[in-house]
Parts: C-alpha cells; structure tokens; sequence
C-alpha cells in the first residue's frame, strides 16, 4: 500500500494507542497463571501474534474491547505446530524463553524477523538446561527450543537487546530451580525491562534485581487478574513530532506516567524548542511547535524514538546527533541506514555513523520513499512528508504493527494524506 502525503498542518487532539510493550506482557504473563482480563490492549499485527502464541501454549483467549484468558497456571503445554510470530520480534523472543519450559518448539516468522538475531538468548537459555539452537546454525530463526529448563547461572550480552533479558524474567520464575542472571556489558534500553519487572511484581512473582546482576527464585506462580494498558510513548511521538516539524498545536490524550523510556520525546521535543505541556494526572498532553534548534540525543535508552528524532533533526536549524544507537540497526530493519537513504532522498544532509547519525536541518522536498515494511520507519517519513509534500511510501500497511489506526488518527488532526493499493507512479518501481 501507498501512502501519499502533502504539506500539512495539524489542530485537534487524538489519544494515545494503548502500549505495544505492555500488552504483548500483560497478555503472556496472565496466560502463563491461572488467567484473567488485560483491560485497554493494543490490538494490533504484533499482538496477535503473541496472543496466537499462548493460545498454541495451552491458553484460551477471547478477544473484543477486553482480553479475556483462560491460562495455563504455570504449566505451559508443547505447542502442536510452529509458532509463527510473523513480524513481531517481542514475540519471537519471549515465547523462545517459554518454549523452554516445554518439551520442545519450533519458532519462525517472516523474512525480515528471520534476519533479526537471537544468539545471546539461545546461549543463556543452553545455560539455563533447555537445548535451544538456530535451524540455519546463525542465531536467527527459525529457532527450536527443547526444555526443560531447570535453572542456574546464565550470562546475557546486553549490548542488543533488552527484549532477551525481559524473555528470561518471564520464563525463570516457573523453572524448577533458581535462576540467576548476569548482564554482560551496558544493558541497551533497560526501560523495557524495568516495565517487566514492575509487571512481574503484579503477577506476585518475586525478582531481585540489581544493576548487572538477576536473581530469580524458581517454583513460582503468576496471578496477573485484571490489567489495563496504558498508552504508548513510542506511538504518541508521531503526532507530537508532527505538531513540532509543522508548527501545529496538537494536544495527545491517554497518555499517563509509566515506566515507558520513551516518555523522554517530552525533554527531548522541549529542548529542541517546541512548548509541551503534560497534565499528568489527566494523561493529556499538548505540543505547540516552533522554530526547532538541533540537539544532541543519547538513544541508548530510547532506540524507538531514532526514526522520529531523525526527521525532526532534518528539519531544525542546526546540526542533530544521535549517538549509542548501534542496537537500532538489529530492529525490523537497519533503521540508522534506513533513514539516512531515505531522508537523502528529501535532500537532507544526513550522514550515517556506526552508532547514530548526524544531521543538520534545512529544506526538505518530496520524493518516493521506500518503508522497508517497518512501521516505524513508515510513520516517521510521514512525519517528515507533512512538511515535505508530495511524498510517497511504499509498505504503509506495516503500521498495523503497532497503530493500526495511524493515518486515520492524523487525518482528524488535519493531515493532507491518501492510500492507495497499487502502483499508479512509474517511479515507485525505482525504490533502493
């Protein structure tokens, strides 16, 4: 699908999605008890992988405004058939941890999440007692996973993903034995891994956890009953960054504290200029944009964030550095590169380093734009259409990843933008 955006300006307010990051845990940890109600979820491609997911580990799930599980109490059965995680790599890393608690599966999905890598998860599962190996002998899926895992001491590479930590925590507490887990290096985007230990801890599940060091007590139960979701920073940044890149006011509501890292798009839309406002107890949060100044971000926390951080810096005065992002480069796709071919393609000046990017703002015009099937990437180039006009992008049904309702949402905040099912510009062939 194309989405085919003009020079734009927004007014209005829209809510917040619920949280992606919290919904795929809130439905896997209440089916992994005896079950219960995840309350405001976010539907979308991604969670219904994971529901589909627990559903071939045993639970039953119902699915309408709420999601109603029936779960397996601790006992998660052996799946009949691979599980397909499609593109969801939350998913693909999580249920690897809990197929480790079975006698055995097989995990795939598409081709983009058969690039992404797994290696430090497999090896700390190995050493946690499971047989967990990549079928192509590369740490990528297609990946089986035999158990049972019994516990012990694994050592986890921190410098890719937290998504392998948070997999380890969901797993350990329903292991035989006691787990104990050491992080290797700096732990790239902890806040995701802070949002499953406080998870955890509603489930009754006790962890202590240190800086570099987790240790587990094994024979545990969950008892996740009843949990809403709250809205999702990752998400809200696209109509934020939107309002600030075109000079709008736009008010975001649902959006309350948490411990998403991504909440940091308030600081850092604030200290590029833009006046924000967050009535925190309201979950309402207004944006005014202005003349936006180049920043420097540390995305080490906030690898989500590098995409839109990028087309802001393409359009403020100055130059923009995003640095510690290297781990952005294992996501549904290299997003550093990503960007920079695409944003080049609208004549900013862009340049690509091994752990971010450098940018220094100016004018940006339209252009045909590849989305590399990333929902994150899509929306962010929309972003940066509403100032550039007569731009196109290609692979714009992959929002429903995480915002199925994206290009609606920002055509009741006054966006100039349409779709389109086939391929009615001859240049739309000559993506890179």
């Amino acid at each position: 699908m194309i989405a085919s955006v003009e020079r734009s300006s927004l007014s209005g307010e829209v809510y917040a999605p619920p949280s992606k990051s919290y919904t795929h845990r809130a439905i896997l940890i209440t089916a992994l008890g005896p079950g219960g109600t995840v309350k405001r979820p976010l539907i979308s491609a991604d969670t219904k992988a994971t529901i589909s997911a627990c559903e071939a580990f045993g639970a039953k799930i119902s699915l309408n405004d709420e999601v109603k599980v029936q779960g397996v109490s601790s006992m998660p059965q052996t799946p009949d058939d691979v599980i397909n995680v499609l593109n969801s790599g939350t998913t693909l890393r999580f249920c690897s941890a809990v197929a480790a608690l079975t006698d055995g599966a097989v995990l795939t999905g598409d081709a983009s999440i058969r690039t992404r890598p797994n290696g430090p998860l497999l090896s700390s599962l190995e050493d946690l007692g499971a047989t967990a190996f990549s079928i192509r002998n590369n740490g990528k899926a297609p990946l089986v996973i035999r158990g049972k895992m019994r516990g012990g001491t694994a050592r986890l590479n921190g410098g890719v993903s937290s998504q392998f930590l948070s997999a380890l925590l969901i797993a350990a507490p329903l292991a035989r034995g006691d787990t104990k887990i050491v992080i290797e290096g700096y732990l790239k985007s902890r806040p995701y891994a802070e949002i499953t230990l406080d998870m955890l801890a509603d489930a009754s599940a006790r962890v202590q956890a240190g800086t570099q060091e987790f240790f587990v007590p094994g024979n545990q139960e969950y008892n996740l009953r009843d949990y809403t979701i709250p809205g999702d920073f990752s998400s809200a940044s696209y109509p934020l960054a939107a309002a600030a890149v075109t000079g709008s006011e736009v008010t975001v509501r649902g959006i309350l504290p948490s411990r998403q890292g991504d909440f940091a798009i308030i600081d850092i839309l604030s200290r590029m200029g833009a006046k924000v406002s967050w009535d925190k107890e309201a979950g309402d949060l207004r944006i005014k944009g202005g003349e936006l100044q180049g920043i420097e971000v540390d995305a080490s926390l906030t690898p989500d964030l590098v995409p839109t951080i990028a087309v802001i810096g393409a359009v403020a005065r100055g130059k923009t550095v995003v640095k510690n992002a290297e781990h952005v480069r294992h996501k549904e796709t290299d997003r550093l590169h990503a960007m920079a071919v695409e944003l080049s393609k609208m004549g900013a000046d862009i340049r690509e380093r091994s752990d971010g990017l450098e940018i220094v703002g100016g004018e940006l015009h339209g252009a045909d734009l590849h989305g590399y099937h990333d929902h994150r990437i899509v929306m962010a180039l929309t972003v940066a259409g509403f100032v550039a006009g007569e731009t196109r992008i290609d692979t714009a049904e992959s929002v429903d990843v995480s915002y199925p309702g994206f290009f609606q949402e920002m055509r009741k905040l006054g966006a100039d933008l349409q779709m389109s099912a086939d391929l009615k510009n001859e240049a739309l062939n000559n993506f890179s």
